[in-house]
């Protein structure tokens, strides 16, 4: 695990550049640091210190050296690949489970990705090719951003702040990109708030080379069993073995593993799997004032972790955070999200992965993603049961949020919508016409919907098509980069066994009632492993970790929304809020059938981030 940057091309006192990039991803990687220059090329590395403690610095080689990595992650499978390699008559010089990257690259060239288990972020310099690779893993857990300057030279990193160290790159805000954050709380990739840095998108890479840039996308090569024309019985029985093999295989480490724990279904098949593999695991939860949501329930989430943790033997820390605690951790929070983020549960994470370091943790495991793989959010019971009716394009911000109106009225209105604005209406946060009235005039000009993210959803009678595009859209740009940039902030590594290739492949070829039957949610997963917990954790209800955001801006934090929306604010100075933003954003804090919380919190964290 570490944070990598690099240069193709020529830049002026490279070697200042490389060092300045690698001090801002200092977090990324404390333990070590590596460097590698030739006449073209620049890289570097931080390095978190994981596997092969002693011997696993960067960069690695193949044989003679003439191909040389960089990257930031974990190989699982590289045991394996380790072993046919040597069977070739490969010779290692590390027990670095990186090392196997070059010599596969040498043999099969970019095709090397396909082979690879893991997360990942790399770079790969061809020395005889005079090539610069880039690859990003299938899920999208680890990070990489570049920027191509012209001229056959390109910058890349870990986060956006390191490209940020470069001189005479010129950066201009990417305007459709901040308009489309407060509809989700998240720049959707491969954009950035700079209009010159890309994300290199997730299971895709890129090839530098002749001052061309071609991006092209692997295929996943990890299939699962094949479930065609298998009864429920077998079906329950792959997906226990499966989700198993992924949890088994995220153990790699040679430091201690610990694991999140909210006492929930997910969370819970993670860190029992684990505890039954390992001497012994350290899980942790927070725990903060129940405070009761009235869209999401109650936040509080301790007492079923302390009970889980009893049952699973592990040695269990509970995190007591308050509401002047996490404002205390917003600053870091913006720093550390790189890009303007606003994903309020990120809070908790930072919180729990600062004591996961003091109790000298540097891996933690996460229960993310069995939602998205095996259907455990709240809307999907209902995806089956909307009536479609005459659709038309509503102007009016009504969507699941709108917890003034009764369920059964919520699906009736969404069922006049589109296929993309009911996708948007399911889950996500400020609507087009909201945003209007924040925005300024002057900055909005020319901007597309964010109703544009939907367009791949066609058929609203098909409820697996949002289910298919949350794994694809929301799952890796909400929930995995929040457990890697507010974990790395302590120096912790998240891993997700729910985000392995395996497990993705498998669960798109489950079926919707696979996932969603007679009501239960997550009823495949519940069934694999009720055999292997007890039944009041089978059965325990969908909870996530709600902070009360909407609370809190009324209470606790409402001076941040003067902070934010008054004459003097970043964001006024800059141009992008309205003169009446302030009024308006405190009317919609004031709706008592809607919660807009979270949509004006995006506007918080973007004046931070812009005064940053």
């Amino acid at each position: 695990m570490c944070g990598i940057v690099g240069t193709l091309g020529h830049f002026e006192n490279r070697e200042l550049c490389i060092n300045n990039m690698l001090q801002s991803l200092v977090h990324r990687g404390p333990d070590d640091q590596g460097l590698y220059f030739d006449k073209k090329f620049a890289g570097g590395m931080r390095r978190l210190s994981i596997n092969d403690l002693k011997g696993g610095s960067q960069p690695l080689y193949n044989s003679d050296k003439s191909i040389i990595l960089f990257y930031n992650g974990e190989i699982y499978n590289f045991l394996l690949l380790k072993k046919e390699l040597e069977k070739n008559g490969v010779v290692f010089r590390t027990q670095s489970d990186g090392e196997v990257i070059p010599h596969l690259y040498e043999k099969f060239g970019v095709k090397v990705f396909e082979k690879l288990d893991g997360m990942f972020a790399a770079a790969i310099w061809d020395v005889k090719h005079q090539r610069l690779i880039l690859g990003r893993d299938l899920p999208g857990e680890k990070p990489l951003y570049y920027s191509n300057l012209g001229g056959g030279r390109l910058v890349f990193g870990s986060e956006v702040k390191a490209l940020r160290k470069i001189h005479g790159l010129n950066l201009t805000m990417n305007h459709q990109a901040l308009w489309d954050f407060p509809s989700f709380l998240w720049i959707p990739e491969p954009a950035t708030a700079f209009n010159e840095i890309k994300a290199l998108p997730r299971g895709n890479y890129l090839i530098a080379e002749n001052n061309e840039i071609i991006i092209n996308s692997y295929e996943n090569l990890f299939t699962p069993t094949e479930i065609n024309k298998k009864n429920d019985i077998e079906i329950i029985k792959i997906v226990r073995d499966e989700v198993e093999a992924a949890v088994k295989s995220r153990l790699l480490s040679d430091v201690p593993v610990g694991s999140f724990l909210s006492g929930g279904l997910d969370s819970s098949i993670v860190a029992s799997i684990a505890a039954r593999e390992l001497p012994s695991i350290d899980t942790f939860t927070i725990s903060f004032e129940n405070i009761d949501d009235p869209y999401h329930g109650k936040a509080d989430e301790s007492i079923a972790a302390s009970e889980t943790a009893k049952i699973i033997g592990s040695n269990h820390h509970n995190i007591q955070v308050t509401a002047t605690s996490f404002r205390d951790s917003l600053d870091d929070f913006c720093h550390y999200g790189d890009l303007p983020f606003g994903v309020s549960s990120g809070l908790g994470i930072i919180a729990i992965a600062s004591a996961a370091r003091e109790a000298n943790i540097k891996v933690l495991l996460t229960g993310d993603g069995a939602d998205e793989c095996f259907g455990g959010y709240s809307w999907y019971s209902y995806l089956d049961n909307i009536k479609n009716n005459n659709q038309v394009l509503l102007d009016k911000p009504i969507s699941f949020q709108n917890y003034g109106l009764t369920i059964k009225e919520r699906l009736k209105i969404m069922g006049s919508m589109p296929p993309a604005q009911r996708a948007w209406a399911w889950h996500y946060y400020a609507h087009e016409k909201e945003k209007k009235s924040l925005f300024s005039e002057e900055w909005q000009e020319g901007l597309k919907s964010s109703l544009r993210h939907f367009q791949t959803i066609k058929n609203t009678d098909v409820p697996y098509e949002y289910i298919k595009h949350d794994r694809a859209f929301y799952f890796p740009n909400e929930m995995l980069r929040k457990v890697d940039r507010m974990a790395m902030m302590h120096s912790v590594e998240g891993r997700t066994p729910f985000a392995a290739p395996q497990i993705m492949a498998l669960a798109n070829k489950l079926s919707y009632t696979h996932l969603v039957r007679n009501g239960t949610l997550k009823w495949i997963l519940r069934k694999a492993f009720e055999d292997f917990l007890p039944m009041e954790i089978i059965n325990r209800p969908k909870h996530g970790f709600n902070v009360p955001i909407d609370h809190w801006l009324k209470g606790e934090w409402s001076d941040l929304v003067d902070e934010t929306f008054e004459k003097g604010s970043a964001l006024y100075n800059q141009g992008i809020i309205s003169s009446s933003s302030l009024g308006v954003a405190k009317n919609l804090l004031k709706d008592k059938n809607r919660l807009n919380g979270h949509s004006i919190f995006c506007f918080i964290m973007l004046n931070k981030w812009l005064s940053n």
